[in-house]
């Protein structure tokens, strides 16, 4: 659909868009009519470079090719059925990402706070089924952020936020620790907790990457405790941080892994994948889905995955995101540049970043804001040096 299909203007649009939706996000002053690969087109043919990337979810350039013909074709055949019956799309998938990642198992889900929710469940029928019902906690890291569902917000790791706010009584069974300091988790790590989960690098939190001492030894931590190393990757995963998954860039293996965005290829699919023994907990009646592993899906996901490895999108993230962080240093007002492949983000020496997203947005280039001294950029993982140097000028002219 199209907004001309209803001979709206835009300005009639946005005012029954505010009358009948309950609007939680700010959105941009535009109707996105359109996609494609590197941008996304108004309702009169403009186009933005797209570095927001529908928030790291179109890895694979915006309405690729292989994922529609994918999504045609599934649709003509089976739109859905029941986790009751075997469909070829899911177990094809399930196939393809536990081979590529190295993982045994995979649950799949439909977002990405499911995905750490499911994550949750399965480290605490872990611990109840290992050790009996006194031991359940899980430590996550300040300034984390891992959903928005009543357990996936309690482990997000902002107390007072508005994330948190007006939500209480939060769940039971979370604590908190400094990330990249492993005395500050060693600390935490007491006898009723039975994970920790974090993310490899803080993208919500200001993109701030784990250091490799820090995974280094959050896995001895755990194997030395008889605890479960628990990544979420919903953002992170799928090639973005330059390689499959963030955690293969620190050579460290996790006993669970959720991920979410990217690996849908624009369509609403996520997954927690684990090891034979974590997975185990997770038994019979323990945990399900209606639509999680839906068949359109999931051949939407077998091609975008397919592209991300074949195309060798996760190293052209490395390159191109190392190009984009070295230019974007040497702004003025910039106090640091952080990240991990094309996962970006840049601290100004002063509460200019919605400033600075504004004067893109005049000059058609998307991005977010995540603190009052911080944008992200998660542009498509297929992004040239020639559209990081289009990024960079308008960044520049903002400052």
């Amino acid at each position: 659909m199209k907004i001309q299909d209803f001979n709206l203007s835009k300005e009639e649009f946005v005012e029954i868009t505010k009358k009948y939706m309950n609007e939680t996000f700010p959105r941009y002053d535009f109707v996105v009519n359109e996609s494609k690969d590197m941008n996304l087109i108004d309702e009169n043919g403009g186009e933005y470079l797209d570095f927001l990337g529908g928030i790291a979810v179109n890895s694979v350039g915006g309405c690729n090719r292989a994922v529609i013909d994918a999504i045609k074709e599934q649709c003509e055949q089976l739109i859905h059925a029941s986790n009751y019956f075997y469909t070829v799309p899911q177990t094809m998938l399930a196939k393809l990402i536990c081979e590529t990642i190295g993982m045994d198992k995979i649950q799949f889900q439909n977002s990405g706070a499911e995905a750490n929710e499911a994550m949750i469940k399965l480290a605490r029928k872990y611990g109840n089924d290992k050790y009996g019902n006194g031991r359940y906690k899980i430590v996550t890291a300040i300034n984390s952020f891992h959903g928005r569902t009543l357990a996936t917000l309690t482990a997000t790791g902002q107390p007072g936020s508005a994330i948190h706010k007006g939500f209480e009584p939060l769940v039971d069974g979370f604590k908190y620790a400094e990330f990249n300091n492993l005395a500050s988790f060693e600390e935490a790590a007491t006898d009723d907790v039975i994970a920790i989960m974090i993310e490899p690098v803080q993208a919500e939190g200001g993109v701030y990457p784990a250091t490799q001492e820090f995974i280094t030894g959050l896995r001895e931590l755990c194997d030395r405790k008889g605890m479960l190393l628990l990544f979420d990757e919903v953002q992170t995963g799928w090639g973005r941080t330059g390689a499959i998954m963030s955690y293969m860039n620190y050579g460290v293996k996790p006993d669970a892994v959720s991920m979410a965005k990217a690996v849908g290829g624009g369509m609403p699919l996520a997954a927690m994948c684990a090891t034979n023994e974590a997975m185990q907990a997770l038994s019979a009646g323990s945990h399900g889905t209606t639509f999680g592993g839906n068949p359109v899906c999931c051949a939407a996901g077998y091609a975008a995955v397919t592209e991300i490895v074949e195309k060798k999108l996760s190293e052209n993230a490395k390159e191109v995101g190392e190009y984009f962080r070295a230019k974007l240093a040497e702004l003025p007002h910039v106090k640091e540049v952080r990240g991990l492949g094309l996962l970006v983000g840049v601290e100004f020496d002063d509460d200019i970043a919605m400033h600075v997203k504004h004067v893109a947005f005049d000059n058609r280039l998307l991005m977010s804001v995540i603190k009052p001294n911080t944008i992200r950029m998660v542009p498509p993982l297929i992004a040239s040096k020639e559209d990081c140097d289009k990024a960079f000028e308008i960044i520049k002219k903002a400052l």
